[in-house]
């Protein structure tokens, strides 16, 4: 597979959110940017560009000029940032994207020879957010297009992905479902936490909390768990304090590193519970997140 950085586009203003710091915002315990950041694990450097913050990962900051230039401006600040020949291009309001999304789309550019693949939505319409390019490719049309404008302050992303040579990738359900509003965030809360979804999403929570790069065979877990105490009524219990104790002796070992692991990861069930609760109050209210949101060429695409 073809080298790649990433660059994770997290500023804009969020004005359906009422101006919130969308990147912050919280969907099964972890910030929609960590969970993007989350599938970025195969990248040489990951860049973000917007406003500096604690993040799950290591990553480089940028930041357009000037701030809030929307979507190309923000682009070509992060494109500065790389070195790798191929830049896989995240919004930062995606948390459904999965690892297999990303390697078909870097996967793509070897098998099309194409300038760039992107993932289109059930609708048809392109995600240039949700997006492979080559990177000199984007380099050299991200320059056309300032010196055709002036400037790449305000340009809509159409200008760059329909003068470049595309690859285009049907979604899979919910892969580029994105949060632009509140009834979105209070959908993709939701959606985590049905039956078949909420052990997965709280397990890689957990090891999103504790900095774990591990894949864990839950079904052994749980099955040594329900032999040890005879059936297990919630087993997020027993995989998550066996997550505490592998954190804790990666750190070292000793009564302060468990006491340090398990106060992340008590404060990360207790952002849980408080989302649990507000759905159980009734003050989130939406739509189903299908993916099926029209959208147009400046519309939250500057990840804002």
């Amino acid at each position: 597979m073809t080298a790649y950085d990433a660059i994770v586009l997290a500023g804009g203003a969020a004005k359906r959110l009422g101006g919130a710091d969308k990147p912050a915002v919280s969907v099964g315990g972890r910030a929609l940017l960590d969970r993007v950041l989350g599938v970025c694990r195969g990248a040489g450097c990951t860049v973000v560009v917007g406003g500096r913050r604690a993040t799950a990962r290591p990553v480089v900051w940028a930041r357009e000029d000037p701030p809030g230039g929307g979507p190309l401006a923000a682009l070509d600040a992060g494109v500065r940032q790389i070195g790798a020949p191929a830049v896989l291009v995240l919004s930062a309001d995606l948390p459904f994207l999965g690892e297999r999304t990303v390697r078909q789309l870097i996967g793509a550019l070897d098998t099309s020879g194409r300038e760039a693949a992107l993932l289109t939505d059930a609708g048809g319409r392109d995600q240039p957010l949700v997006a492979a390019y080559r990177t000199e490719p984007l380099r050299r049309e991200l320059a056309l297009l300032a010196t055709e404008y002036g400037s790449l302050t305000g340009l809509p992303l159409r200008l760059l992905t329909q003068e470049l040579d595309l690859a285009r990738i049907a979604a899979e359900p919910l892969a580029s479902f994105d949060c632009d509003t509140w009834e979105d965030i209070s959908a993709a809360r939701a959606r985590i936490r049905e039956h078949g979804n909420v052990l997965d999403e709280w397990i890689t929570a957990v090891k999103d909390e504790l900095g774990i790069d591990l894949d864990v065979d839950t079904g052994a877990l749980l099955d040594l768990a329900r032999d040890a105490a005879h059936g297990v009524a919630r087993p997020a219990a027993p995989l998550t304090t066996f997550l505490v104790g592998y954190a804790a002796a990666k750190a070292g070992g000793g009564p302060e590193a468990v006491a340090e692991a398990a106060r992340k990861a008590a404060a990360l069930a207790a952002r849980w519970a408080d989302e649990t609760d507000q759905a159980a109050a009734g003050t989130e209210a939406g739509p189903a997140a299908t993916g099926e949101k029209p959208t147009d060429d400046t519309d939250e695409v500057d990840a804002g």
